[in-house]
C-alpha cells in the first residue's frame, strides 16, 4: 500500500476504534481484517485509511460507489440541495422523486412503470414482496437456492444461503428452485441447453405440487453468494412458466442494475425474450453511497394495495438530487460502456492468472462484478480460510476486494467503480497475483 498525509484530523487509532466498536456494536456486525481499517475519504477510485494508507478500492461499499468517490458532479448536487431543503417526506410533493422516478420508469423496461422509493436493497425486497403477496393473495415465494435479499425479516425468510440465515422463522413460505449455480449442483455437467431444460423440468415438477405461489424473485446475478449466474436466457425460460399460472417475476437488481454487467443496462436483459420482469428491485449504485432503493412495477401491481402508505425517508430531496447526479453521470459518460471494456480486459486478465494457481477453481463475471472462487487445491472443496488471507494480503498490497459465497465464503468479490481506467485494473489485477501467490493454499 501507498501512505500519504490523512485529510482531516484521525481521532485515535484503528484499533481504539475497534475496541469501542466491539464494546457498543453487537458481535455480528462483521468488519473485514484481522486488524479492521477506518476509511476517512477517497477520490475516484481510491480510499485512504485514518492512518494515511492508499488503496486501490475493487469493492466501493459494497458495490455502493457506483461512479467514483468523491464525484464532484454528485458532490455539489447534494451541497446544492441541502442548503435549500434536505427532507420532508412523501406527505409532500417533491420535485427531484417525481424527476429521478421519471428516468428509472423509463429505463426499467417495464411498460405503464410505477416507482416508489426506498432507503436500501433490503426495504426495495420487502415492498416487492408486499405488492406480490398482495396482489396474489399468497404468501408463498418462489426463490432461489444460493441467494441473498437482504437482511430484514422478511426478506431473510426467501434467503437461500444459510450464512446470511439467521433464522428459520418467516411470514412467508418458502420454496426454492434450481439454477442459481451454473458450476454446482445436480445440473452442473450438463451444457447450457441441458441446464436450462432440467432447471425448467423441476420448477414445472415443484409448480405441480403446491398452490401457484405469489412470485419468483431472483438475482440475475448472485451478489452475496460469490457473483454466480445461470447460463442467459433461463429466467426467460422461466417466466414462460411462470405466466402460464400467473406467478409475478421479481428481478432482483440490487446489486446487478445501472450498467455494471455491461453487456445490460440491467442483469435481466440477458433473459428477457419473453417481456420484463413484473416488478424491479434496485438499490446500491444509484446514490453513490446515498442511501436509495426502490421498486418499479407495473401500474396494476404497484396500485394494489388497499390500504394508506407513506416512506419517512424514502424518496428524501437529497438522496434524490445525488441519484439524479449520479445517474446523468453514469449515462453521459457510457459507464455500461466502459464496465463491458475494462471488466473485459480484467476478467481476462485474471483469468490467465488463475490457469496458473490450483487453488483456483474458477474466475467468473460479467462487466465489473467478477467473482474468483478457491478451492483447496486438488479437490472441489471450497477454502474460505484461502479467501481470507488473499483479502488480506491484497489489503497489506493497498488493494480493497470483497469475499462472498454459498455453502462456504470461498470466493473473491472484485466490483470496482464503473469509471475505472485500464491502468487501474492492470494495477488491482498486478496487487492481486501476488496475494494469490503469496498466500497459495
Amino acid at each position: 500500500m501507498t501512505t500519504d498525509a490523512p485529510q482531516g484530523q484521525a481521532h485515535g487509532s484503528a484499533k481504539h476504534l475497534y475496541q469501542r466498536h466491539q464494546s457498543v456494536l453487537p458481535d455480528w456486525l462483521a468488519v473485514y481484517y484481522a486488524d479492521p481499517i477506518e476509511l476517512t475519504h477517497g477520490e475516484g477510485r481510491h480510499v485512504w485509511d485514518a492512518e494515511g494508507n492508499k488503496y486501490l478500492d475493487f469493492f466501493g461499499g459494497i458495490l455502493t460507489t457506483m461512479t467514483a468517490h468523491a464525484l464532484p458532479e454528485v458532490t455539489k448536487a447534494v451541497s446544492e440541495q441541502a442548503g435549500r431543503i434536505i427532507h420532508s417526506s412523501t406527505l409532500y410533493l417533491n420535485r427531484p422523486m417525481v424527476d429521478l422516478a421519471e428516468r428509472i420508469a423509463k429505463l426499467s423496461g417495464i411498460p405503464d412503470a410505477r416507482v416508489f422509493f426506498t432507503t436500501s436493497g433490503t426495504e426495495a425486497n420487502d415492498t416487492a414482496l408486499l405488492l406480490a403477496t398482495a396482489y396474489r393473495r399468497s404468501n408463498q415465494i418462489l426463490a432461489m437456492r444460493n441467494s441473498y435479499h437482504g437482511r430484514s425479516f422478511t426478506s431473510v425468510g426467501i434467503t437461500g444461503n444459510k450464512g446470511w440465515s439467521p433464522t428459520s422463522l418467516s411470514p412467508l413460505q418458502t420454496l426454492y428452485v434450481h439454477g442459481g449455480v451454473r458450476t454446482r449442483g445436480p445440473y452442473a455437467d450438463l451444457d447450457d441447453a441441458g441446464f436450462i431444460a432440467a432447471c425448467v423440468a423441476d420448477l414445472e415438477d415443484l409448480l405441480g405440487h403446491v398452490r401457484p405461489p405469489a412470485a419468483l424473485i431472483a438475482e440475475p446475478i448472485q451478489g452475496v453468494g460469490g457473483f454466480t449466474a445461470p447460463p442467459d436466457g433461463l429466467y426467460a425460460a422461466f417466466r414462460e412458466v411462470l405466466h402460464e399460472r400467473g406467478i409475478l417475476w421479481i428481478a432482483d437488481e440490487v446489486q446487478t442494475g445501472w450498467g455494471r454487467t455491461g453487456d445490460n443496462f440491467w442483469g435481466w436483459q440477458a433473459h428477457g425474450q419473453n417481456g420484463p420482469p413484473d416488478i424491479l428491485t434496485f438499490a446500491k449504485g444509484i446514490g453513490n453511497g446515498m442511501s436509495i432503493g426502490g421498486v418499479v412495477a407495473r401500474a396494476e401491481v404497484m396500485n394494489c394495495l388497499d390500504s394508506n402508505s407513506i416512506s419517512t425517508f424514502g424518496g428524501t430531496q437529497i438522496t434524490m438530487a445525488a441519484g439524479l447526479a449520479n445517474l446523468t453521470y453514469l449515462l453521459e459518460h457510457d459507464l455500461q460502456g466502459n464496465a463491458r471494456r475494462v471488466g473485459g480486459l480484467l476478467i481476462e486478465r485474471l483469468r490467465a492468472i488463475a490457469a496458473q494457481l490450483p487453488g483456483v477453481r474458477e474466475v467468473r463475471g460479467r462487466g465489473l462484478m467478477i467473482g474468483i472462487e478457491l478451492v483447496k487445491p486438488g479437490t472441489d472443496q471450497a477454502d474460505p480460510d484461502a479467501a481470507a488471507a488473499v483479502l488480506e494480503a491484497a489489503r497489506e498490497g493497498g488493494l480493497l476486494i470483497g469475499k462472498g459465497g454459498g455453502h462456504n465464503t470461498s470466493v473473491l468479490r472484485i466490483a470496482p467503480p464503473l469509471s475505472l481506467t485500464v491502468a487501474e485494473a492492470e494495477e488491482g489485477a498486478a496487487i492481486l497475483e501476488r496475494a494469490l501467490r503469496g498466500s497459495q493454499f
